[in-house]
């Protein structure tokens, strides 16, 4: 199974968050230091923004931060929130579904239960416990304010 790089960027962007939960962080700053373009991060701010992941402010002192506690948000639970329903395979899909197997297929169970496995071991996953004392995640953040 393969995230999209919309569902990266909000890993991404998540653990830098919860790195610097100390202060409201910069859309420009998390783009630098997490090497994604700030256009694609604008959209994923705004996604994880409305479904209360993170808080924004605007203005000259805005920014981004955390828009809950760390170890209340579970990674299987924004993965599914980004990656959204689209099915892992055309035949899961109601609608453009053009494969003739789908009667016979043994094959989409498994694919289901694969699906299924990968989401199961991800919410087992908080967003603290990929950062909680995690001292080289920690430096690869460190921005040159916090040295």
């Amino acid at each position: 199974m393969r995230i999209t790089k919309r569902t990266n960027i909000a890993a991404r962007l998540l653990m830098y968050c919860a790195t610097h939960d100390d202060r409201l962080v910069t859309k420009a700053e998390v783009a630098e230091v997490c090497n994604v373009s700030e256009n694609h991060l604008a959209q994923v701010i705004n996604q994880l923004s409305q479904a209360g992941y993170l808080t924004t402010q605007r203005g000259r002192k805005g920014g981004i931060m955390l828009g809950r506690a760390a170890a209340e948000i579970g990674i299987g639970d924004v993965f599914r929130h980004v990656e959204g329903p689209v099915p892992i395979v055309e035949c899961f899909a109601d609608a453009d579904n053009t494969c003739p197997l789908v009667s016979a297929c043994r094959l989409r169970d498994a694919l289901q239960r694969a699906a299924d496995a990968f989401y199961s071991a991800l919410d087992g996953v908080t967003l603290d416990s990929l950062v909680c004392d995690n001292t080289d995640l920690a430096r690869i953040f460190c921005t040159p304010n916090c040295r």
